[in-house]
């Protein structure tokens, strides 16, 4: 995998899921979906390999078994968990981030954007939390960047570095590497 400094470049194996991506946004957010933020979502969770495991997750999508298994009651158009097949685990990221997207707000698309995959990657209650610590401390909480971001309602250090590490990774970093490779927009300009 690149250094987590650095974006490295795009996986040569990136390009055998392109046009599936592709499908799987536009069919789950429409022609204007923000193909380059999933694109750098799945280099962070996988580096486009599918059959990457963790401890806790699998696929290129790394999603969680119990994830897996709940998302279909909220998505059922991406069918029973396929976990280790890339359709199947590049329509449930699509559906999955479509999911926590529609019950966030924020103050600018980019902020919600990174709410969102603070979301999946952390869980929407963690993200409350910390939306609701960042309003007590005076801090605007429609707002990520400097705002949310900068508060911890409770979880493990190791836990919340990886969390804020996420979205500004795939954000920041990433998603203007897929941008500058015609992979389509993202959310963050």
């Amino acid at each position: 995998m690149a250094a987590w400094s650095d974006a490295g470049g795009i996986p040569a194996r990136a390009q055998q899921y392109r046009s599936t991506l592709i499908r799987c946004a536009r069919a789950e957010w429409g022609l204007n979906a923000p193909v380059a933020t999933f694109a750098a979502q799945v280099h962070q969770e996988s580096f486009w390999n599918p059959d990457a495991r963790s401890p806790y997750a699998d696929g290129l999508a790394q999603f969680t078994p119990s994830t897996a298994n709940w998302l279909p009651s909220v998505a059922p158009q991406v069918g029973e968990a396929d976990p280790f097949n890339p359709a199947w685990a590049l329509r449930a990221l699509a559906a999955y981030d479509l999911h926590l997207w529609s019950r966030i707000s924020a103050a600018t698309d980019c902020d919600r954007m990174a709410k969102t995959l603070a979301a999946y990657n952390g869980g929407l209650g963690w993200l409350r939390r910390d939306e609701r610590l960042a309003e007590a401390q005076g801090l605007d909480p429609a707002r990520w960047w400097d705002q949310v971001e900068a508060v911890n309602a409770g979880r493990a250090p190791w836990a919340i570095k990886e969390n804020r590490a996420y979205p500004r990774r795939i954000l920041l970093l990433l998603e203007p590497l897929y941008e500058g490779a015609g992979w389509g927009k993202g959310m963050c300009p």
